[in-house]
């Protein structure tokens, strides 16, 4: 027992925890870039807070216990509940938009996989505060340049708008518990599901085939002219006109190539209010990056502000990397091993100082070696360059 790990978590050994760490630090950067500040939040939060607008999706989800007052916590199961609870509560008086910036570790109960433990981590931005389109395409736009900058160069972004989804749905009549078992259907890509609760409704012939038809919107432009056909209220419309103008920015931000329309997007959070999107890998049966619009969550905290944002998985992206071909590409191997003879010390450490002062990456010999077991080690290491000092 004492060499095992909880279900759902992972040791990272040197070598992944630096391609890890080197992701992250490429992540802060971009993000730093685009003028966005970190934020920090407690890994444990009240219960109440986690499941403020979403309680019966995800309260089986969380790792819950109880603090020495009886009151119920549990870790945190995304970042961006607890970044709106700091934006209402301890932002209120700074001056809008908020574009903050997080680097975390999240938890989440549930079947692991790779590319997905109980306990993982992400990065992403949230922007509060500005409504328009150009906000959403900001967020996209950073997504595909954070992605890039880690080395990944294959991937697309599924593009969609769940106020589409809805107006179909209400235009029909749908009743909210068969509203919300499509839309569960149409978040887990189930096909099956989806054409069975279809079928298990009145709606006529023409209808069921229009929300079988949803996630089969997929591809350019041409896609939001067809999906017209089938938005018949001004809500689907004026869905499709936001896709439109965002799709407009992200040709202006010179990213609308990684960019197809999926009108069947439906992400798994329920505070999603606008655009959605997700992002895939080739080899990568899940999306590795996701993000959306979420107008309403920081009004649940007493604070009406507008919201979109994106989170990224690190092991998902670790996983796009490698299939890719691109681990190296972000590791750094050390440069130099510094051994020296007997009575050389001294003058080994002075000279590992000057290297690391110039910003070398030092590996310095602990005791006086001979130089054949310096030349091994630096082998063994698969160090840059060896320093032998006689």
């Amino acid at each position: 027992m004492l060499l095992e790990i909880p279900y759902g978590t992972r040791d990272f050994l040197p070598k992944d925890a630096k391609f890890k760490r080197s992701i992250e630090s490429n992540l802060a950067k971009t993000f730093s870039l685009w003028g966005y500040d970190e934020i920090v939040t407690p890994s444990i939060e009240y219960v109440d807070t986690l499941t403020i607008n979403n309680r019966s999706g995800i309260e089986n989800q969380l790792f819950k216990f109880f603090d020495k007052n009886n009151r119920t916590l549990a870790l945190r199961h995304e970042m961006t509940t607890p970044i709106a609870r700091v934006a209402a509560s301890r932002m209120y008086d700074d001056v809008l938009p908020f574009k903050l910036s997080y680097i975390s570790s999240v938890y989440r109960y549930e079947q692991a996989q790779e590319g997905r433990q109980c306990e993982f981590y992400q990065a992403g931005v949230e922007l509060m505060g500005v409504a328009d389109a150009s906000a959403d395409a900001e967020v996209i736009a950073l997504a595909v340049d954070s992605l890039r900058k880690t080395g990944l160069a294959d991937f697309e972004i599924c593009l969609g708008q769940v106020e589409f989804i809805n107006g179909i749905m209400q235009q029909m009549g749908l009743s909210k518990e068969k509203q919300n078992e499509i839309r569960l259907a149409l978040e887990q890509r189930n096909l099956v599901d989806l054409n069975k609760a279809v079928e298990e409704t009145n709606l006529p012939n023409k209808a069921k085939q229009a929300l079988k038809s949803i996630p089969l919107l997929q591809g350019k432009e041409d896609i939001l002219e067809f999906a017209n056909n089938l938005a018949l209220n001004e809500q689907s419309r004026k869905a499709l006109d936001n896709l439109h103008d965002i799709y407009e920015l992200l040709k202006l931000y010179g990213v609308a190539d990684n960019v197809n329309f999926d009108l069947g997007v439906n992400r798994d959070f329920s505070y999603y209010t606008g655009m959605v999107f997700e992002v895939y890998a080739p080899g990568i049966g899940y999306p590795i990056c996701g993000g959306g619009r979420y107008d309403n969550m920081l009004s649940d905290f007493g604070t009406d502000c507008p919201a979109t944002g994106f989170a990224l998985g690190i092991e998902r992206l670790m996983l796009a990397l490698a299939k890719q071909n691109q681990v190296q590409s972000v590791q750094h191997k050390k440069d130099v091993y510094i051994a020296f003879a007997a009575g050389k010390q001294a003058e080994a450490i002075d000279e590992a100082t000057k290297l690391r002062s110039e910003g070398k990456i030092v590996d310095l010999a602990f005791t006086p070696q001979s130089k054949e077991e310096a030349v091994k080690y630096q082998a063994d290491k698969n160090i840059n360059e060896l320093i032998y000092i006689k």
